[in-house]
């Protein structure tokens, strides 16, 4: 069963922008608040997925180095959905974006492919 829905992906050039969305039903969003709160990840071909950037149930975010000032991370409570506005995209932020509850992660979903072009 799916819980977490990754969507917003897509090919920009480099420079460009994109928002990624991770929807959720209400009680699984309530629940993810309730603790740890969510983060987006990222893994590119050869590499470990990271992390890179999280959100809390007071708002409270955080992001990876290479993001910061470029990437921010929002929640929507009405709409039960998290954003990750990324703007000044490099090629290599490319990557297959995914998010996830933090400190006890869900099965992992299909994630959104990123692809940003030189």
């Amino acid at each position: 069963q799916v819980q977490l829905v990754e969507s917003g992906g897509g090919l920009v050039q480099s420079g460009g922008s994109l928002r990624l969305s991770c929807a959720a039903s209400v009680s699984m969003f309530r629940s993810i608040f309730m603790t740890y709160g969510l983060g987006w990840y990222r893994q590119s071909p050869g590499k470990q997925r990271e992390l890179v950037a999280s959100i809390t149930a007071g708002d409270s975010t955080d992001y990876v180095d290479s993001a910061k000032g470029r990437f921010t991370i929002s929640k929507d409570n009405a709409k039960s959905t998290v954003y990750l506005q990324m703007n000044d995209l490099k090629p290599d932020d490319t990557a297959v974006y995914y998010c996830n509850r933090r400190g006890r992660p869900l099965p992992w979903g299909q994630g959104t492919q990123v692809t940003v072009s030189a």
